[in-house]
């Protein structure tokens, strides 16, 4: 059974109406759980949850981080290769009809970014492109990955989707993870938000993390863009799709991420608010569903925010984060994808998690590690 295939028997109206309806009586006997199902994980998404319920959800998530991640916080940068793009995604900055910088880095471009955020400390990149077929496509991704692996243990990719064979090359060539984000689960909402441009394929784009699995891939990041559809109904389902991945690929590491938008090119106002109360909630929530799955906070969010929800679940954050290609090395954010929060530098980030008691993690993978385990 493709994820699909299982979200269909989760309709929206039931799962909305499954966690507007929860009790203050069902959200004590699932806190008192080991473990929770998918049916109580919507109950706990509830957003008329009483404060001191919130409390005992916060302080069971941060146990349970404790006890499967102990005090690590892995630290990771992105890296835009290009901004130039077909699609006419209404909320974002890279959106076709944009009056944007547009550029695809060159080669020697894409090592300097590379090597100035190996100066910074990062051994873990995320490479990420618009959708752009002539130029950043997967030919020039191969090239790319190759040229800046030296400078890192872990590439990841938020790109375009691909097929199997075409993850396949890109784990050839040193990837190691896929991030991908459904933006919306909602498929009437998500068609109103792609209107042109292959993303528009909801379909395709759903099940690319399945053929990212069956090629391989070690680690898989999924997530929804919280305020372009209902925020309750999009966690469950990224709870869902993320259950679904690590039953099926039981040994790729699943993460998710739940941003919030951002202001970006071109205005969009989202129709959805999440609040940081709400937020914290869904962070709780997650852990609770999946003690073992990776939770990232990107620098979307505010320093203030970042630093108070550390705590409650999270494993993974960005560090002094550039949207725009060749924006590290530029020192400018001209062409970005959306404006950034927390702009803290990779050191401060560092120095303030030294001083909470938390061990930051600049590298806990290389490609090395396979070649040892096929030679033994």
């Amino acid at each position: 059974m493709s994820f699909l295939e299982q979200i269909n028997n989760y309709p929206q109206a039931a799962v909305l109406n499954a966690i507007n309806t929860s009790t203050p009586e069902q959200i004590d006997h699932i806190l008192g759980q080991q473990r929770i199902s998918i049916e109580d994980f919507a109950c706990l998404l509830n957003p008329a949850i009483e404060a001191g319920q919130l409390e005992r959800m916060a302080l069971k998530a941060q146990q349970i981080t404790r006890q499967r991640f102990g005090r690590t916080i892995l630290l990771y940068a992105p890296l835009y290769l290009s901004n130039e793009c077909l699609n006419g995604c209404r909320y974002c900055g890279f959106n076709a009809e944009n009056d944007l910088l547009r550029k695809t880095l060159t080669l020697d471009e894409a090592e300097r970014e590379a090597r100035y955020l190996h100066e910074q400390g990062f051994r873990h990149l995320l490479l990420l492109t618009g959708e752009a077929p002539q130029t950043a496509n997967v030919d020039y991704l191969e090239q790319a990955v190759k040229i800046i692996k030296p400078y890192c243990g872990s590439i990841s990719i938020e790109v375009f989707p691909m097929s199997t064979d075409e993850y396949g090359r890109m784990i050839s060539a040193g990837v190691d993870g896929l991030t991908l984000y459904q933006e919306t689960y909602d498929q009437d909402r998500y068609r109103d938000l792609h209107p042109y441009g292959p993303k528009s394929d909801y379909e395709y784009r759903l099940l690319a993390p399945e053929r990212a699995g069956e090629a391989g891939m070690r680690r898989i990041g999924i997530g929804s863009l919280l305020g372009l559809g209902n925020s309750l109904t999009d966690l469950f389902y990224s709870g869902l799709h993320a259950r679904y991945l690590m039953t099926r690929f039981w040994k790729t590491l699943v993460t998710l991420s739940f941003p919030r938008l951002r202001p970006a090119t071109g205005g969009f106002t989202p129709e959805h608010f999440v609040s940081d109360r709400q937020l914290t909630q869904f962070i709780c929530a997650l852990r609770l569903l999946l003690p073992d799955a990776g939770l990232v906070l990107s620098t979307r969010e505010s320093a203030d925010l970042r630093d108070n929800l550390l705590p409650l679940g999270i494993t993974q954050m960005s560090a002094g984060s550039c949207t725009a290609p060749g924006g590290y090395g530029n020192h400018s954010d001209e062409g970005g994808q959306f404006s950034i929060s927390d702009d803290r530098s990779p050191a401060e980030i560092e120095q303030l998690l030294k001083k909470a008691g938390y061990d930051p993690v600049w590298k806990d993978w290389d490609t090395a590690f396979l070649t040892s385990a096929e030679e033994r």
